[in-house]
């Protein structure tokens, strides 16, 4: 599914002739590719799954994120704008990201669910979230968020 909205979004965005827009897609799509080629060397001949396509944009806004930053230090205005209008174009493939209470709220559940005692039970959690929240939730706040509520 998430396949086909790239698709037809890079469609759509020649078709407006929005630059930005088709430039981003592209690059997503090469990135996938990539994946995709990686996976089928693993013996996986049908990709990687939605799940992985949502780290992967996420990991894209990351890297974007990082990128304005240096930017902005730099003085180079123009490209911290390119960046964040990148930025823009991904999130439209993302799910609608949760909110602070909303994530506190997810993670108390997988506490719950896992049976998390302490810090040693991190990983377990941090996995059980991102199966069930994969591209909504950002990881780096939320295990944060778990270390403090196992210490």
């Amino acid at each position: 599914m998430l396949r086909t909205a790239l698709n037809e979004a890079l469609k759509t965005a020649m078709l407006a002739k929005e630059t930005r827009a088709v430039s981003t897609v592209r690059l997503i799509l090469a990135a996938l590719k990539d994946r995709d080629i990686a996976a089928r060397s693993k013996g996986n001949m049908d990709g990687i799954s939605e799940d992985d396509i949502l780290g992967m944009l996420q990991s894209m806004i990351k890297q974007r994120k990082e990128s304005i930053s240096l930017y902005e230090q730099g003085g180079r205005l123009e490209l911290a704008q390119q960046e964040q209008e990148e930025i823009a174009v991904i999130e439209r493939f993302l799910p609608k990201q949760m909110s602070a209470e909303e994530s506190e709220a997810a993670i108390k559940t997988v506490l719950a669910v896992v049976e998390a005692k302490g810090l040693k039970d991190m990983g377990r959690v941090m996995t059980a979230l991102r199966e069930r929240h994969a591209g909504q939730m950002d990881f780096g706040k939320a295990s944060a968020l778990v270390k403090s509520l196992l210490s």
